[in-house]
């Protein structure tokens, strides 16, 4: 009995310890267009992940994030946005309608990724990584609401989230960016 429960024990550390080793590189999403992508291509640059949506009224975030990646955008930053329509179905178009939206209405310009979901019972498993701490091995960090951002490091490591009302250029974001 006491073998069978240690054993258990090292098979459940052994897992916690391998979940916590995934990082943001190991996952491969969906473009708008539907093209697999690899975010392993995103070695090297800090990555600003958001969950967007169209008709929400933080919408207007679209701009300031387009003027961060503008800014910052280079071989060393990113903005990548994914829809998602986890709230007051703020996001009920198809990624094709989402895409236009956002390049008539914003020139939105960053990687936009197929529109996925940010919570629940099918929660993607790039946002399962973003939310839990047994995964991302740094917090837990529920989404409450569109346009929460995460920061991922150069190596694909969770740096931080901010909540949906915190600005893109908000200093926080801005210091972590430029660090």
């Amino acid at each position: 009995m006491k073998a069978s429960l240690l054993l258990f024990a090292a098979a459940a550390l052994s897992f916690t310890a391998a979940a916590q080793n995934k990082n943001f590189h190991d996952f491969t999403v969906q473009t708008i267009d539907g093209d697999n992508f690899s975010l392993s291509e995103l070695k090297g640059k800090k990555v600003l992940v958001v969950n967007v949506a169209s008709k929400c009224g933080l919408t207007p975030q679209y701009e300031d994030l387009q003027a961060l990646y503008a800014k910052y955008g280079s071989d060393k930053f990113v903005v990548v946005g994914f829809p998602a329509n986890n709230f007051g179905a703020q996001e009920p178009g198809s990624n094709a309608e989402i895409k236009a939206f956002c390049t008539d209405t914003y020139d939105v310009t960053f990687p936009m990724m197929a529109k996925i979901s940010v919570k629940g019972d099918d929660i993607a498993p790039l946002y399962r990584w973003l939310t839990k701490k047994s995964e991302n091995g740094k917090e837990d960090a529920e989404v409450t609401w569109n346009f929460q951002k995460f920061l991922i490091d150069e190596e694909g490591n969770w740096v931080a989230f901010f909540p949906p009302k915190t600005k893109p250029f908000a200093q926080e974001i801005i210091d972590r960016i430029e660090e």
